[in-house]
């Protein structure tokens, strides 16, 4: 694995490695700043012929756009940066690998995933591999395993798991700093706030605004502020219409944008009627925490109230982490939440491709109760012997046993398990 003292190390890093072995093009897709640049230019540099271009450049961005077919021709691996700013290269990349089915010739990152952009001439079916990259997980700021989802599935609901040192004001303070490089290194919180300003002005600026029609600044604005308030819920586009003033349909093009460029992540609720999965509501969460808390009013104070909503920041903050872990899985896992007309719900279930399921319930509190489990054992009657565990991930410091498949962990089980 190719790494750097000065960088965080990046899970993801073998599995871009090991794309390039047996694929022609590797696409790292992820949100702005989460260090798409930085991880390309890490594994490109280990290959002995490699040519770079960053299409942030205006002069770069200008001769791809005037010959995209002789922009692309290279021997070696030839690593694009931003390739959503000049789409029209994706056509050329293709020629190129269909005449030349060698792997490891393209390298491209991207800050919206490229399906979903209005001018992709080809998405290169059967042709790439694409890598996504969150921001950074506790796992890789903290060097811990993030292994969580690969050892329940494996090993059970008897995993031995360690006691925590963290309490809740620490997971508060972790889930407010987020995952993007930027933030985690500015310890001061006023200067972090500030590039939270910087970044959603430069999504709004440039990444939006490539991805979908966007006439009001300032609906955009206000509505990203309403699903941050809102994190880790069932975000209904009828109820933020009616409490915005603004169009249906004008709040389902924006979310579907917001999704595009990572800034939402839409989590599909879980029903072992695949018909009933397609139509039911699905929970939205931020792919960052930290921006969620900024856009919210939150802050180590202010999360010390009794009043202050630290469940939806927790509940964010954890699913967050279980979705980045879903990229480098040993196996396919899919990540869903539960809700059924009782009123039983279930933060997070994970279910990998042989049908078999894990529930996950966030707590904030630093107790659990047995009525905590409600949700899971309504889970469980549900899934039947597909059931293998369910987990109440809570502030507090115990792993505890709550009878049959049922535990308490601490939340930091998540990234040291």
């Amino acid at each position: 694995m190719t790494t750097t003292p000065d960088l965080y190390p990046r899970h993801a890093v073998d599995l871009v490695e090991q794309a390039l072995i047996d694929t022609r093009v590797v696409v790292i897709n992820g949100a702005r700043q989460v260090g798409k640049s930085t991880l390309a230019q890490l594994v490109a540099s280990a290959s002995a012929n490699t040519r770079m271009y960053f299409l942030d450049d205006a002069a770069v961005r200008d001769a791809a756009g005037t010959d995209p077919t002789g922009f692309v021709r290279h021997d070696g691996l030839l690593l694009i940066d931003e390739i959503q700013r000049v789409p029209e290269l994706l056509l050329g990349i293709k020629l190129a690998v269909d005449r030349d089915p060698r792997p490891g010739q393209f390298l491209l990152t991207g800050s919206a995933r490229l399906l979903g952009l209005r001018d992709l001439p080809d998405a290169l079916p059967g042709r790439s591999e694409t890598i996504e990259l969150w921001p950074l997980s506790q796992g890789e700021i903290h060097g811990a395993p993030d292994s969580f989802i690969d050892t329940v599935f494996n090993q059970g609901p008897d995993t031995p798991a360690p006691e925590s040192t963290l309490r809740r004001p620490d997971y508060v303070a972790r889930a407010l700093r987020g995952g993007y490089p930027e933030a985690v290194r500015r310890t001061d919180t006023r200067r972090r706030g500030r590039f939270f300003d910087s970044y959603l002005a430069d999504l709004i600026a440039r990444d939006i605004r490539q991805v979908s029609e966007i006439t009001r600044v300032t609906e955009l604005r206000r509505l990203i502020g309403a699903v941050a308030a809102c994190m880790a819920g069932l975000v209904v586009p009828q109820r933020l219409s009616r409490d915005l003033g603004i169009p249906a349909s004008t709040v389902r093009r924006h979310l579907d944008a917001l999704e595009l460029i990572y800034v939402v992540r839409r989590i599909p609720a879980w029903s072992n009627n695949l018909t009933t999965r397609a139509v039911a509501t699905p929970k939205t969460i931020m792919t960052d925490s930290g921006l969620a808390g900024h856009l919210t009013g939150m802050s180590l104070k202010r999360a010390a109230h009794p009043t202050a909503p630290v469940g939806q920041l927790l509940e964010n903050f954890v699913i967050g982490e279980l979705a980045r872990q879903l990229t480098w899985a040993e196996e396919p896992v899919q990540l869903f939440h539960y809700r059924d007309r009782d009123g039983n719900e279930v933060d997070a279930v994970l279910e990998r491709a042989s049908g078999e399921i894990v529930g996950i319930e966030v707590k904030a509190s630093e107790t659990v109760r047995a009525d905590d489990f409600r949700g899971l054992h309504q889970l469980a009657r549900k899934a039947g012997d597909q059931f293998i565990a369910g987990y109440v991930m809570y502030t507090g410091a115990q792993p505890l046993p709550f009878g049959d498949r049922m535990h308490a962990l601490p939340i930091e089980t998540i990234w040291t398990l």
